[in-house]
Protein backbone atom coordinates (compact mmCIF):
# COMPACT_ATOMS: atom_id res chain seq x y z
CA UNK A 1 0.00 0.00 0.00
CA UNK A 2 2.80 2.57 1.02
CA UNK A 3 4.39 1.80 -2.16
CA UNK A 4 0.94 2.88 -4.43
CA UNK A 5 1.16 5.88 -2.12
CA UNK A 6 4.86 6.53 -3.27
CA UNK A 7 4.16 5.97 -6.54
CA UNK A 8 1.58 8.57 -6.74
CA UNK A 9 3.60 11.04 -5.01
CA UNK A 10 6.00 10.65 -7.41
CA UNK A 11 3.86 11.46 -10.59
CA UNK A 12 2.40 14.22 -8.98
CA UNK A 13 6.08 15.92 -8.49
CA UNK A 14 6.61 14.80 -12.36
CA UNK A 15 3.83 16.77 -13.12
CA UNK A 16 4.66 19.73 -11.33
CA UNK A 17 7.82 20.11 -13.09
CA UNK A 18 6.71 19.70 -15.94
CA UNK A 19 3.85 22.53 -15.59
CA UNK A 20 7.19 24.58 -14.30
CA UNK A 21 9.02 23.75 -17.60
CA UNK A 22 6.26 24.49 -19.75
CA UNK A 23 5.62 27.98 -17.93
CA UNK A 24 9.31 28.32 -18.68
CA UNK A 25 9.72 27.57 -22.50
CA UNK A 26 6.43 30.14 -22.47
CA UNK A 27 8.95 32.58 -20.98
CA UNK A 28 11.52 32.09 -23.05
CA UNK A 29 9.52 32.24 -26.22
CA UNK A 30 7.66 35.75 -25.25
CA UNK A 31 10.83 36.97 -24.67
CA UNK A 32 12.46 36.02 -27.99
CA UNK A 33 9.87 37.70 -29.89
CA UNK A 34 9.47 41.07 -27.95
CA UNK A 35 12.29 44.08 -26.88
CA UNK A 36 10.02 44.59 -23.88
CA UNK A 37 8.99 43.70 -20.80
CA UNK A 38 8.83 40.21 -20.83
CA UNK A 39 6.27 39.75 -17.47
CA UNK A 40 4.19 43.17 -18.61
CA UNK A 41 4.01 41.78 -22.32
CA UNK A 42 4.79 45.25 -23.93
CA UNK A 43 5.32 45.39 -27.54
CA UNK A 44 8.84 45.56 -29.03
CA UNK A 45 10.21 48.83 -29.71
CA UNK A 46 12.92 49.74 -31.81
CA UNK A 47 14.76 52.51 -29.88
CA UNK A 48 18.26 53.80 -28.69
CA UNK A 49 21.10 52.27 -30.60
CA UNK A 50 19.15 50.19 -33.22
CA UNK A 51 17.14 53.39 -34.24
CA UNK A 52 20.93 55.19 -33.91
CA UNK A 53 22.23 52.86 -36.84
CA UNK A 54 20.09 53.54 -39.93
CA UNK A 55 21.80 55.51 -42.47
CA UNK A 56 20.80 59.11 -42.66
CA UNK A 57 19.93 59.57 -46.88
CA UNK A 58 20.21 62.71 -48.34
CA UNK A 59 19.47 64.42 -51.45
CA UNK A 60 17.12 62.06 -53.92
CA UNK A 61 17.01 59.31 -51.63
CA UNK A 62 15.27 60.91 -48.71
CA UNK A 63 11.99 60.98 -51.04
CA UNK A 64 9.98 58.31 -51.91
CA UNK A 65 10.63 56.41 -55.07
CA UNK A 66 7.88 57.05 -57.60
CA UNK A 67 5.01 54.82 -56.28
CA UNK A 68 1.88 56.25 -57.45
CA UNK A 69 0.61 53.91 -54.59
CA UNK A 70 1.89 55.74 -51.74
CA UNK A 71 0.35 58.72 -50.34
CA UNK A 72 1.91 61.89 -48.25
CA UNK A 73 0.87 59.88 -44.99
CA UNK A 74 3.06 57.11 -46.05
CA UNK A 75 0.03 54.47 -46.42
CA UNK A 76 -0.73 52.82 -49.80
CA UNK A 77 -3.08 54.03 -52.34
CA UNK A 78 -4.36 51.40 -54.62
CA UNK A 79 -4.92 52.98 -58.45
CA UNK A 80 -8.77 53.43 -59.08
CA UNK A 81 -9.99 53.29 -62.59
CA UNK A 82 -11.15 55.76 -64.35
CA UNK A 83 -15.46 56.14 -64.14
CA UNK A 84 -17.02 55.40 -67.07
CA UNK A 85 -18.88 58.61 -67.44
CA UNK A 86 -16.25 60.59 -66.83
CA UNK A 87 -15.80 62.56 -69.67
CA UNK A 88 -12.38 64.23 -71.01
CA UNK A 89 -11.27 67.21 -72.90
CA UNK A 90 -11.11 66.44 -76.78
CA UNK A 91 -7.48 67.20 -75.55
CA UNK A 92 -6.85 64.15 -74.11
CA UNK A 93 -8.96 61.95 -76.52
CA UNK A 94 -6.54 62.50 -79.11
CA UNK A 95 -3.96 62.00 -76.83
CA UNK A 96 -4.68 58.73 -76.06
CA UNK A 97 -5.16 57.97 -79.99
CA UNK A 98 -1.39 59.10 -80.09
CA UNK A 99 -0.56 56.31 -77.67
CA UNK A 100 -2.20 53.78 -79.65
CA UNK A 101 -0.75 54.56 -82.34
CA UNK A 102 2.91 54.13 -80.53
CA UNK A 103 1.70 50.83 -79.70
CA UNK A 104 1.59 52.15 -75.53
CA UNK A 105 0.28 49.92 -73.34
CA UNK A 106 -2.00 51.42 -70.78
CA UNK A 107 -4.81 52.21 -68.77
CA UNK A 108 -6.76 55.08 -67.48
CA UNK A 109 -6.99 55.75 -63.91
CA UNK A 110 -9.02 58.00 -62.11
CA UNK A 111 -8.31 61.96 -61.53
CA UNK A 112 -5.71 61.83 -58.51
CA UNK A 113 -5.82 65.46 -56.31
CA UNK A 114 -3.36 65.43 -53.48
CA UNK A 115 -3.11 68.94 -52.40
CA UNK A 116 -1.18 71.02 -54.77
CA UNK A 117 -0.16 67.61 -56.77
CA UNK A 118 -2.27 65.71 -58.77
CA UNK A 119 -3.26 64.46 -62.50
CA UNK A 120 -6.85 65.20 -63.77
CA UNK A 121 -6.80 62.44 -66.39
CA UNK A 122 -3.65 59.67 -65.61
CA UNK A 123 -2.50 56.66 -67.67
CA UNK A 124 -0.42 54.17 -66.12
CA UNK A 125 2.25 52.67 -68.34
CA UNK A 126 2.79 49.41 -68.53
CA UNK A 127 4.67 48.61 -71.85
CA UNK A 128 6.02 50.50 -74.97
CA UNK A 129 5.12 47.97 -77.52
CA UNK A 130 7.64 45.04 -76.44
CA UNK A 131 9.35 47.18 -74.04
CA UNK A 132 7.63 46.55 -70.44
CA UNK A 133 8.03 49.53 -68.18
CA UNK A 134 8.80 48.19 -64.76
CA UNK A 135 7.60 49.12 -62.17
CA UNK A 136 4.06 50.60 -64.58
CA UNK A 137 4.14 54.60 -64.44
CA UNK A 138 1.92 57.01 -63.64
CA UNK A 139 1.83 59.61 -66.04
CA UNK A 140 -0.33 62.51 -67.49
CA UNK A 141 -0.60 61.41 -71.59
CA UNK A 142 1.11 63.93 -72.64
CA UNK A 143 4.41 62.83 -71.20
CA UNK A 144 3.31 58.79 -72.07
CA UNK A 145 3.75 60.13 -75.28
CA UNK A 146 6.55 62.08 -75.52
CA UNK A 147 8.24 59.30 -73.51
CA UNK A 148 7.29 56.66 -75.79
CA UNK A 149 8.44 58.88 -79.11
CA UNK A 150 11.41 58.78 -77.68
CA UNK A 151 11.90 54.97 -76.60
CA UNK A 152 10.58 53.56 -80.36
CA UNK A 153 12.29 56.76 -82.47
CA UNK A 154 15.72 56.77 -80.38
CA UNK A 155 16.52 54.71 -77.52
CA UNK A 156 15.63 51.62 -79.46
CA UNK A 157 17.71 52.64 -82.51
CA UNK A 158 20.67 53.48 -80.21
CA UNK A 159 20.44 50.40 -78.62
CA UNK A 160 20.53 48.40 -81.65
CA UNK A 161 23.90 50.35 -83.08
CA UNK A 162 25.56 50.40 -79.93
CA UNK A 163 24.56 46.51 -78.59
CA UNK A 164 22.90 44.99 -81.81
CA UNK A 165 20.08 44.29 -79.38
CA UNK A 166 16.72 45.49 -78.62
CA UNK A 167 15.58 46.90 -75.57
CA UNK A 168 13.50 44.47 -73.51
CA UNK A 169 12.73 46.53 -69.83
CA UNK A 170 12.96 50.33 -69.11
CA UNK A 171 13.49 50.50 -65.36
CA UNK A 172 12.10 53.85 -63.83
CA UNK A 173 12.42 54.88 -60.62
CA UNK A 174 9.79 57.44 -60.54
CA UNK A 175 7.00 58.63 -61.93
CA UNK A 176 4.25 60.96 -60.40
CA UNK A 177 4.83 61.61 -56.89
CA UNK A 178 3.92 64.39 -54.58
CA UNK A 179 7.08 66.32 -53.61
CA UNK A 180 8.88 69.41 -53.82
CA UNK A 181 11.93 70.11 -55.94
CA UNK A 182 14.96 68.79 -53.64
CA UNK A 183 15.77 71.96 -51.36
CA UNK A 184 13.54 73.97 -53.01
CA UNK A 185 10.08 75.03 -52.25
CA UNK A 186 8.66 74.52 -55.69
CA UNK A 187 6.67 71.70 -56.80
CA UNK A 188 8.44 68.91 -58.60
CA UNK A 189 7.53 68.11 -62.27
CA UNK A 190 6.75 64.48 -60.63
CA UNK A 191 3.91 65.97 -58.63
CA UNK A 192 2.31 67.00 -61.87
CA UNK A 193 2.86 63.51 -63.61
CA UNK A 194 4.97 65.27 -65.64
CA UNK A 195 8.26 63.72 -65.11
CA UNK A 196 9.90 60.39 -65.33
CA UNK A 197 12.88 58.78 -63.86
CA UNK A 198 15.07 56.07 -65.50
CA UNK A 199 17.81 53.62 -63.61
CA UNK A 200 18.74 51.43 -66.06
CA UNK A 201 17.82 50.01 -69.51
CA UNK A 202 17.72 46.07 -69.82
CA UNK A 203 18.65 44.59 -73.52
CA UNK A 204 17.21 41.64 -75.09
CA UNK A 205 20.66 40.27 -74.96
CA UNK A 206 20.76 40.48 -71.43
CA UNK A 207 22.95 43.18 -70.85
CA UNK A 208 21.43 45.66 -68.19
CA UNK A 209 22.76 49.06 -68.61
CA UNK A 210 23.00 51.04 -65.71
CA UNK A 211 22.54 54.88 -65.87
CA UNK A 212 25.36 55.90 -63.34
CA UNK A 213 28.45 56.98 -65.03
CA UNK A 214 30.37 54.37 -66.58
CA UNK A 215 33.94 53.72 -66.14
CA UNK A 216 36.64 55.59 -67.88
CA UNK A 217 37.02 52.70 -70.36
CA UNK A 218 33.50 51.93 -70.88
CA UNK A 219 33.50 53.05 -74.53
CA UNK A 220 30.59 51.83 -75.89
CA UNK A 221 28.43 52.51 -72.39
CA UNK A 222 29.74 55.82 -72.47
CA UNK A 223 28.34 56.84 -75.81
CA UNK A 224 25.04 54.99 -75.11
CA UNK A 225 24.42 57.19 -72.38
CA UNK A 226 25.56 60.04 -74.27
CA UNK A 227 23.32 59.45 -76.97
CA UNK A 228 19.94 58.97 -74.38
CA UNK A 229 21.06 62.48 -73.09
CA UNK A 230 21.28 64.19 -76.59
CA UNK A 231 18.83 62.45 -78.09
CA UNK A 232 16.07 63.05 -75.05
CA UNK A 233 16.85 66.94 -75.31
CA UNK A 234 14.96 66.94 -78.58
CA UNK A 235 12.00 65.32 -76.96
CA UNK A 236 11.77 66.69 -73.65
CA UNK A 237 12.32 70.21 -72.45
CA UNK A 238 14.21 69.04 -69.04
CA UNK A 239 16.92 65.99 -69.15
CA UNK A 240 19.34 65.97 -65.65
CA UNK A 241 21.62 62.81 -65.14
CA UNK A 242 24.70 61.89 -63.79
CA UNK A 243 27.24 64.70 -63.69
CA UNK A 244 25.09 67.48 -63.64
CA UNK A 245 24.44 67.04 -59.45
CA UNK A 246 24.54 64.45 -56.57
CA UNK A 247 21.34 63.50 -56.88
CA UNK A 248 21.08 62.96 -60.04
CA UNK A 249 23.68 60.48 -60.16
CA UNK A 250 21.96 57.20 -60.71
CA UNK A 251 19.46 58.42 -63.02
CA UNK A 252 18.01 60.42 -65.92
CA UNK A 253 15.30 62.41 -65.13
CA UNK A 254 13.27 63.48 -68.08
CA UNK A 255 10.17 66.16 -67.52
CA UNK A 256 8.10 68.39 -70.06
CA UNK A 257 8.15 71.46 -68.03
CA UNK A 258 7.06 74.11 -69.88
CA UNK A 259 8.99 77.15 -69.62
CA UNK A 260 9.00 80.92 -71.08
CA UNK A 261 10.53 81.53 -74.42
CA UNK A 262 10.82 77.38 -74.90
CA UNK A 263 13.64 77.05 -73.08
CA UNK A 264 15.06 73.63 -72.39
CA UNK A 265 17.70 72.36 -69.54
CA UNK A 266 19.64 69.62 -70.73
CA UNK A 267 22.55 68.86 -68.68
Amino acid sequence: MAGIFAAVRQSRRMCAAAGRLAAGLAVVAVSACNTGSVLSLEPAVDVGSQTSTVPQYTGLQKLVPSNPYMTQAAYPRMDEPMSPVEQMPASETDCRQQLKRLDVAFTDLAPIHEGQCGIDYPVKVSAIGNIQMKPAATLTCDMAATFAGWTKNELVPSARWRYFSGVKTIHQGSSYSCRNIAGEGVLSEHGKGNALDVMSIELNNGDDIDVRKPGLFAFRTRGFLNNVRADGCQYFTTVLGPGYNYDHRNHFHFDIKNRKNGYRACR
